[in-house]
């Protein structure tokens, strides 16, 4: 069984004053300490970025959660250096486990390297600790935002379940991190199934609109139609078409699974 004293870093990608934050902080507090950093602003798509041009400065704020006064952090930089800044600065010993979200959107697909959520999991992994990221299936207008008309309490009932089982057990050999996605429709007893990355993107870019190269623009996306196309036993059928929780097991190692010495007669 799990340590009522078991040491948890909760970070997201949506910046220290996020909604899914505070409801995952709530949840996890029931398991043992929760120390909460995130970035100090909005980091989505970052990845697992380290940009060189983050300025690293940590701020102490105090917030409430579940009636108490919890000291938490804001820090200057992406979600993975807020995970390495936790890590390496803020906690005196390696946390048992690194939670990474309630992400404001769903986190599928070949597009999940693009994740600030899933990229703090995957440079906690990087560091030996169990990860796990979690995100909600919301509308594209609140990707980027702190509404509270998103209800995060599902979200929350299945980060903390995951993390109770994480917490009692050692991660399965080459399993560094889950990537976990819950429908917006879903309730507590929504099934989850076990899936694999599937190869169609959630979302396609769109490009700028403008008459000149000159004028700043970014490339904006939607969701991809090509999502109809997912076959079963993958993330993105799990959750639009089974309408279950999606539980992805992802290994730090990308190698593909080609036959190794077959590719290299390829290559002579």
């Amino acid at each position: 069984m799990y340590n009522k004293g078991s040491q948890i870093l909760l970070t997201n990608d949506d910046g220290i004053h996020s909604p899914g934050l505070w409801s995952a902080a709530g949840a996890l507090a029931q398991l043992g300490f929760v120390t909460v950093l995130a970035p100090r602003e909005q980091y989505s798509g970052a990845g697992r970025s380290l940009p060189t041009n983050s300025d690293g400065i940590i701020e102490t704020k105090e917030v409430r959660v579940n009636g108490q006064v919890w000291t938490v952090y804001a820090v200057g930089g992406s979600p993975a250096q807020a995970v390495l800044h936790g890590a390496l600065e803020i906690l005196p010993n390696k946390p048992n486990l690194v939670v990474s979200g309630i992400n404001f959107g769903e986190n599928l697909g070949t597009g999940i390297t693009g994740s600030g959520t899933v990229g703090a999991a995957m440079e906690a992994a990087g560091l030996g600790i169990p990860s796990m990221a979690i995100s909600l299936e919301t509308s594209i207008e609140h990707h980027y935002s702190i509404s509270d008309d998103v209800d995060f309490n599902v979200a929350s009932h299945f980060t903390l379940m995951f993390a109770k089982k994480l917490l009692n057990q050692s991660m399965p050999e080459d399993v560094d991190l889950l990537n976990i996605n819950i429908p917006k429709e879903a309730t507590v007893d929504t099934p989850w199934e076990i899936t694999r990355i599937s190869r169609i993107r959630t979302f396609e870019s769109v490009p700028p609109t403008r008459t000149d190269w000159s004028v700043p623009a970014r490339v904006g996306y939607r969701f991809s139609p090509d999502w109809v196309n997912a076959v079963p036993g993958t993330d993105i059928y799990a959750l639009r078409k089974n309408k279950t929780v999606s539980v992805t097991p992802i290994s730090l190692d990308m190698t593909s699974r080609t036959n190794l010495h077959k590719f290299e007669q390829f290559l002579r």
